[in-house]
């Protein structure tokens, strides 16, 4: 492993072949496929020695990521394609499985993500949202999913609240999502058809937000000592 100092306050990590396989978690034979394949961007040559960076690793991992959500790696090619070209980001919500989510994927440096997280973008916490899905990289490019879980997320982290908490509580709430979403969508296709579902989806969405609002009431209902206000 190398540093190759590209500036006064600029250090870059390098890596030959068989550091980047270990620091991915993945043999080297794969590693030589994701090249072919161009899933990688080319390494940097020193005579016969190729030395990839950061850049590659954090390409690597999304790849990774992504493999574990269920893309095939020809969608993953699209997806880092569609990075490279500079596709608009609503394209890219399509590539990231989100489909035709009300979701608004946002583009962001890596110097804005710390912004919105002050502090807390942490390697664990990266690959956290990495494996939940919540975030895309492609070298110093990332994409997250969703404006709104964005803004939830940091205001969650400026009130005082780990972010790897908030990731873990993330995790949970999308299990009883995927639940609620498999009952709606149970009862739709049953008595309406599957073409229903899309046309029908916001009734989903009050339902679901209805019923949290009343639990959210339930749990915190105000003692009978407890004075009104």
């Amino acid at each position: 492993m190398a540093e190759n100092r590209t500036g006064p306050r600029s250090t870059v990590r390098e890596y030959r072949t068989e550091e980047l396989a270990e620091a991915a978690g993945i043999p080297v034979r794969t590693l030589r496929f994701y090249r072919e394949r161009k899933l990688l961007p080319p390494p940097r040559r020193e005579g016969r020695i190729a030395w990839y960076d950061d850049h590659h690793l954090a390409r690597l991992r999304t790849i990774a990521a992504l493999l574990e959500r269920g893309h095939t790696l020809g969608g993953i090619a699209e997806l880092t394609a569609a990075f490279e070209k500079g596709r608009d980001v609503g394209q890219l919500g399509e590539l990231l499985g989100i489909g035709w989510s009300e979701e608004t994927p946002v583009r962001l440096s890596p110097e804005a993500l710390a912004d919105y997280f002050e502090g807390e973008v942490t390697p664990e916490n990266l690959a956290a949202s990495l494996d939940l899905g919540y975030l895309a990289t492609d070298g110093e490019e990332i994409v997250h999913v969703s404006r709104r879980l964005l803004d939830v997320s940091s205001a969650l982290v400026r009130e005082g609240v780990p972010l790897s908490a908030v990731l873990e509580t993330g995790r949970r709430v999308r299990e009883h999502a995927d639940a609620m979403a498999a009952l709606f969508s149970e009862l739709i296709s049953a008595h309406l058809g599957e073409e229903a579902l899309r046309r029908l989806r916001p009734l989903a969405k009050s339902v679901v937000e209805a019923e949290l609002s009343m639990a959210m009431d339930r749990l915190h209902k105000p003692s009978a000592q407890e004075p009104s206000s």
